[in-house]
């Protein structure tokens, strides 16, 4: 029995069924440097989606690393109860970029807890339990994330703690909008929410959570300024707007540091995670001053902005400042699009390519349709990971590729992946 087939075995009998695995045979990641890891078996690859948006700026960065282990050698945990140095260092950091004025941070594990705190601070700033979300969202796996996700896929409980109306948002390619111009579809998106606002809630809404790309929904990207408009039937109404940057931070977009800059708003409350970390448990919520401190109890975060995770992430994101991987993302994004935009054009089980910088969606569908194609994107990844590429995938309907890798790719990697990219969406489409 080979290594990854005992380890699957030893999986499948204490861990959940609905813990998803990628492909026929999964693998084990156990080493990595730059852009590229090595499985439990000595393959290597070249990564395309680094952990799930997670390994943002590479495997064994010095300069992440050295901080790790320092932080190692003198204490690992210590809990909000006292104060961390590197925890208010990281929460200055984060203020001064995050764009949203007199800002405060309040660290979390993961997304889908940074997500939670941003709805309890909604709901408790505007004393409703009604929020609003775009079909398609996916923001976690907790009870009250669940319940503002728009998948069914995801959807594992139909009980929620909110009264949540889903609205229309960027996915042209499957919307009865899509065929409009950009301003058409974002009027006809905006007429969607003002008339849901007075049909389907009792008009006392708190919030509405977007990502500004939706990232399990399959790179989902809507028109630069949707949510301009969309902010401003909310802010009419008094209805807080939380960006959900989880995958869309960071500068992987390229344009911008956040995706909400795209649409030349400022969120009342935004949320991040993955990309911070490049590995470590990191996540949270930014609000102004005003907002975030007006929960009207005590709280604590166990392991949120511990010691370790705060001296990593501080590092990471010095790193990506000091490199301006945002730029990199941007120049080398789009050179990647640029290619996968020609293969688009030569093969129609290509339905549609769309996203931004190195976040890059390609949806699969059953040739000379749009028709989703779920075993054809399977497939692809399959062939990929066979030549050495890992890539990711997602979508409403599981046929979505999704190419996300760590923001210090280089051209010259770019082409690698791109050359098995084809060469697994070509060996996919003759089988």
């Amino acid at each position: 029995m080979s290594e990854h087939a005992e380890l699957l075995e030893r999986h499948r009998k204490v861990l959940p069924s609905w813990m998803v695995l990628y492909y026929d045979e999964p693998i084990s990641l156990v080493d990595g440097e730059g852009r590229h890891v090595v499985d439990a078996e000595g393959n290597r690859y070249l990564d395309f989606f680094g952990g799930i948006l997670t390994t943002m700026s590479g495997y064994k960065v010095p300069e992440v690393v050295e901080a790790i282990k320092r932080q190692a050698d003198r204490m690992l945990h210590t809990s909000t109860l006292y104060l961390i140095e590197s925890q208010i260092a990281l929460a200055e950091r984060i203020s001064e970029v995050s764009g949203i004025p007199d800002a405060k941070v309040f660290f979390t594990n993961s997304g889908t807890e940074a997500n939670d705190a941003a709805l309890m601070l909604a709901t408790q700033k505007r004393k409703s339990n009604q929020v609003l979300a775009l079909r398609g969202s996916y923001h976690g796996k907790s009870h009250s994330a669940v319940a503002i996700t728009g998948q069914r896929s995801w959807s594992s409980t139909g009980y929620s703690p909110f009264n949540v109306t889903y609205i229309h948002g960027g996915y042209r390619y499957r919307s009865p909008f899509g065929h409009l111009p950009d301003d058409e579809y974002i009027a006809a998106c905006v007429a969607d929410l003002e008339n849901m606002l007075e049909v389907a809630t009792s008009g006392d809404v708190a919030a509405m959570i977007v990502e500004p790309i939706q990232g399990v929904g399959g790179f989902i990207t809507p028109p630069d300024g949707l949510f301009t408009a969309m902010k401003e039937v909310l802010d009419r109404n008094g209805i807080l707007f939380i960006s959900d940057e989880v995958q869309t931070g960071w500068g992987r977009t390229g344009e911008h540091f956040w995706g909400y800059q795209s649409h030349g708003i400022t969120p009342d409350i935004m949320t991040f995670a993955k990309g911070l970390g490049n590995g470590l448990a990191m996540a949270g919520v930014i609000a102004s001053a005003e907002l975030m401190d007006s929960l009207p109890a005590n709280s604590i975060s166990t392991f949120g902005g511990n010691p370790l995770s705060t001296a990593g992430a501080l590092a990471n994101l010095e790193y990506v400042l000091e490199h301006d991987l945002q730029t990199n993302a941007y120049k080398v994004g789009n050179h990647l699009r640029n290619r996968i935009d020609g293969l688009a054009e030569r093969v129609d089980s290509i339905g549609e390519v769309r996203g931004k910088g190195l976040m890059i969606g390609i949806e699969m569908v059953e040739p000379g349709s749009r028709r989703a194609d779920k075993h054809g994107a399977a497939e692809v990844m399959e062939q990929a990971k066979r030549r050495g590429l890992l890539v990711g995938k997602g979508g409403m309907y599981g046929n979505v590729l999704r190419i996300a890798p760590p923001l210090s790719l280089t051209e010259a990697e770019a082409d690698e992946g791109y050359r098995i990219l084809e060469a697994a969406i070509e060996a996919a489409t003759q089988i």
